[in-house]
């Protein structure tokens, strides 16, 4: 019936609403009329295209952008990809342009990047750190900034474990005056100083000069003369992001203190602000800021909206209640390794004027089951991470249960049970993320609590971790097979009690449901009660639309031989993952090896 329609019909009133491209892939294959429509009246007209969800090589990536013939923004997954896999594709139409996970590509894209898309407004770019000169790193940055006068938007990262942070040294001479944003990691304190004083803008938006309304730097140290700095020179400043990584203790005049905090009054235009010290190369904090310091912050900057802080050890209950309370418009409060950080900064939180949306609370040992009870009253809670909080329990789970707009909910390390699973099982919260990870009480039983208690969670479900639980075993996992019909990434790492029965189940699950979502993510890393026989379950037709799987440190990986080659040519859509990363290698592709 659907090849008797006229193909106008088909694309205008059929296919321009399902503009995705999974969606229109799928609808291609059900007739010869809509694969015709999809091929020659709507992907020749996209606009933008989104592949960061998966990693695909050169030859599929020419089958694919040979189809787009109007696409101006370009989002793609470069694991697999060299830099002669992307020159067909850059052109003087691409205004927007992101590469991430680029571990194969070299600096010299950006030479061709600036050589090809002149007209360029929008560019991110993660390199792996390859060992190379940065000088010639500079040298590249410098021709493409030079060459593309109208970018407005610039994200430059490069990751590896012994970056040469110098690589963005004296780049602030090529910027061009229409950038707008700016994220550089990782970059020195020395060079980030210098980066701001020549930014320099007055402090009219009408100005000449430079309009710089984000900055984001990965740095070696932050420092009063960096805010300082970055203060004067910077006042139109909407949202401020700053990590540093040190690998000691920072010299008394060489770290941030209250004073630094002060400067940020100058920034009048200020509503997000994210200040981080990392624990990755030193186990330190900013000792020189207690509650004086978060006094000050929240006096200067009181139209903040969104305030992330990691690493302040030194500040009480009082320094962040005096955020809650002082900054009227904040909606989004995040903090992380504050070891004075206790429930008494929320006992009066129903009474403070802000609305919070997103809370934040990782690796706070103090925070316990009353703070989530404060919390709760917040009706507008949309995201909720206790990350690290163990003393959060059961009893708090009530509450949680009737917030009506939550869709996050991170519990990891909390001490809940079977019985805590329940609660949200039956409740009203429309949750589409959840972590369990090293939750040790919970078993199989409360994952079928969680699924089948029929509340809103098994209707909204997409996500769910249960990594580093011994209580899960194989029927857990048979129940989310079964009852877990929008559950389409799922981690089970270090499960030792899942064994390949558990894997069927997965395997088959959108084949056994018709209303089942494909699995798209699994975590499966050290699940060592899988045999090596569980790698044939990932030969086609089983797990259909599934795009990452991480196998690392289980039999599967064992069997490196014949069988992945087999499997990676049948399925050049599917990474396998043998290195221990986290879903999707958000944070170890720099470390695969080609």
């Amino acid at each position: 019936m659907m090849d008797g329609l006229p193909s106008c019909l088909i694309s205008e009133e059929i296919l321009w609403k399902m503009l995705d491209l999974e969606t229109l892939c799928t609808v291609a294959c059900v007739s010869k009329s809509l694969r015709f429509s999809v091929d020659t009246e709507v992907l020749p007209y996209l606009a933008s295209l989104d592949l960061s969800i998966v990693s695909i090589d050169e030859h599929a990536l020419y089958h694919i952008l040979s189809r787009f013939k109007s696409l101006n923004t370009l989002t793609l997954n470069c694991q697999r990809l060299y830099d002669s896999s992307l020159l067909p594709f850059l052109a003087p139409q691409i205004q927007q342009l992101n590469l991430f996970s680029c571990s194969l590509l070299s600096s010299s894209v950006l030479n061709s990047i600036g050589a090809n898309c002149p007209f360029l407004r929008v560019l991110a770019v993660e390199f792996a750190d390859q060992g190379s000169p940065p000088i010639l790193f500079r040298k590249n940055v410098a021709y493409m900034l030079n060459k593309c006068q109208y970018l407005e938007r610039l994200s430059l990262k490069i990751k590896g474990t012994e970056v040469d942070a110098s690589a963005f040294q004296s780049m602030e001479f090529s910027l061009p005056r229409s950038i707008k944003f700016l994220k550089l990691k990782p970059m020195l304190e020395n060079n980030a100083i210098h980066l701001a004083n020549r930014l320099r803008v007055s402090k009219s938006p009408s100005s000449s000069g430079f309009v710089l309304q984000f900055l984001s730097l990965l740095l070696d140290v932050i420092s009063d003369r960096l805010l300082v700095a970055i203060s004067n020179s910077l006042p139109l400043l909407v949202e401020l992001h700053l990590e540093d990584r040190p690998d000691k203790e920072p010299l008394p005049g060489l770290d941030l203190t209250n004073g630094g905090l002060h400067f940020l009054g100058c920034c009048h235009f200020l509503t997000d602000l994210s200040l981080k010290r990392s624990r990755q190369n030193y186990q330190g904090s900013f000792k020189r800021i207690n509650d004086m310091g978060m006094f000050l912050l929240s006096q200067r900057c009181q139209a903040l909206e969104s305030v992330r802080l990691s690493g302040f050890s030194k500040v009480s209950d009082a320094g962040f209640a005096s955020l809650l309370h002082t900054c009227q418009k904040l909606k989004k409060f995040e903090v992380r390794n504050a070891f004075l950080l206790s429930d008494l900064a929320f006992h009066d939180l129903i009474q403070a004027p802000c609305t919070l949306v997103e809370v934040r609370l990782l690796s706070c040992g103090l925070i316990t089951s009353e703070t989530v009870k404060k919390l709760a009253f917040s009706r507008s809670l949309e995201v909720l991470d206790l990350c690290g909080c163990k003393s959060v329990a059961d009893s708090c789970l009530s509450s949680i249960s009737c917030l009506q707009r939550l869709t996050t909910l991170n519990l990891t390390g909390a001490d809940i049970t079977d019985s805590g699973l329940s609660v949200i099982g039956q409740g009203n919260t429309p949750i589409s993320y959840l972590c369990l990870r090293g939750c040790k009480r919970i078993t199989d039983k409360g994952i079928s609590f969680l699924l089948c208690g029929g509340g809103a969670i098994a209707l909204t479900l997409s996500a769910l971790d249960l990594g580093y639980m011994p209580g899960i075993s194989d029927n857990g996992i048979l129940t989310i097979a079964t009852f877990g019909r929008e559950i389409t990434e799922l981690c089970i790492r270090s499960c030792f009690y899942v064994t390949d029965l558990a894997m069927r189940a997965l395997a088959a699950k959108r084949r056994s449901q018709d209303r089942s979502k494909q699995l798209c993510r699994v975590d499966i890393f050290n699940c060592v009660g899988l045999s090596a026989d569980a790698l044939k379950l990932l030969r086609k037709p089983l797990f259909r639309g599934l795009h990452w799987i991480g196998i690392g440190k289980t039999h599967l990986s064992s069997n490196e031989g014949t069988m992945i080659t087999e499997i990676q040519k049948e399925r050049p859509w599917l990474t396998l993952c043998l290195d221990g990363c986290e879903m999707q290698c958000h944070d170890g592709w720099q470390f695969h090896s080609p």
